[in-house]
């Protein structure tokens, strides 16, 4: 996708943090955008931020985990701006704890918000981008925690993290067939508010005693100056879309871990292959 103008982009958790910083690229290159975001504080802010931008943006209050919400946050957005033409799937929840601690409500939060609304934002959006018969792109925020080994207190979020960049590399040939780009972006240290995970947790996944003192304790982390800042993860993300790259990750300093656990799988795959086993998986014709 070279040119932007005219074309119009979801961005959930657009209110602020990565999604934000998506937004505010998108819209310098030209797009229209829509940010949805679950706190009415920071759609706030962002739109007193993003004033420029004038009737190209609009702001929607949104649970990713909402499927009917969802939809319906697509009719407004086609009411308002007639199609839709690239989704970002950036919601997300920095989610940890003692994992011997964990109930279900911990893992359900975790997965519903991290994996599950990348799954609504692609069963609600991807049917009427192919509609709109124009192509178009899809950028599921991921992490640099689904590349590496994670230690236990992060296994909800590095699961999910994991599983949203399989789903972004199996989608992509089906994706292609109707000109439809995706990008999945693996951040490392953000400028962001995901440590503001408490104030972003529905009653109804109420969290373990354990991954509530966790969240307490990650709600007064400090964000460094080390830290990258949102615009720059932004004008990434829309060199990727430019593109098509399938990948987006916004440091280097995890190669080595990278490598190593690559190296861990390689050594572990035997080295004699039969040509035919795989021959004998492919559909016939």
């Amino acid at each position: 996708m070279e040119d932007f103008r005219d074309r119009v982009a979801f961005v959930t958790g657009g209110a602020s943090g990565i999604g934000l910083g998506i937004t505010r690229s998108l819209l310098a290159a030209g797009a229209k955008a829509v940010i949805a975001d679950l706190r009415p504080d920071h759609i706030g802010e962002a739109k007193q931020a993003l004033a420029a931008a004038g009737n190209r943006l609009l702001a929607l209050e949104l649970d990713v985990t909402d499927r009917a919400a969802m939809a319906a946050a697509a009719d407004q957005v086609e009411a308002a701006f007639g199609r839709i033409d690239i989704l970002v799937n950036n919601a997300g929840v920095g989610i940890e704890g003692p994992l011997r601690e964990a109930s279900f409500a911990d893992w359900d939060f975790g997965l519903a918000v991290n994996l599950g609304g990348v799954v609504n934002g692609l069963q609600t959006f991807l049917p009427r981008i192919r509609a709109g018969g124009r192509g178009g792109h899809v950028v599921n925020t991921a992490s640099l925690a689904g590349l590496v080994q994670m230690p236990s207190f992060m296994a909800i979020y590095a699961a999910a993290k994991s599983a949203v960049i399989a789903l972004s590399e199996a989608i992509r040939d089906d994706l292609a067939v109707d000109d439809i780009g995706i990008t999945v972006l693996c951040p490392g240290p953000i400028k962001s508010r995901i440590h503001e995970l408490g104030r972003n947790r529905p009653e109804r996944f109420q969290a373990s005693q354990g991954f509530d003192a966790a969240a307490e304790r990650l709600g007064r982390r400090q964000v460094s100056d080390l830290w990258m800042e949102p615009d720059t993860v932004g004008d990434m993300v829309v060199d990727a879309i430019r593109e098509n790259r399938l990948y987006c990750i916004t440091h280097g300093e995890w190669r080595g871990a990278v490598e190593a656990r690559h190296q861990q799988i390689l050594a572990a795959m035997p080295t004699k292959v039969d040509p035919e086993l795989i021959r004998s998986l492919m559909p016939k014709e």
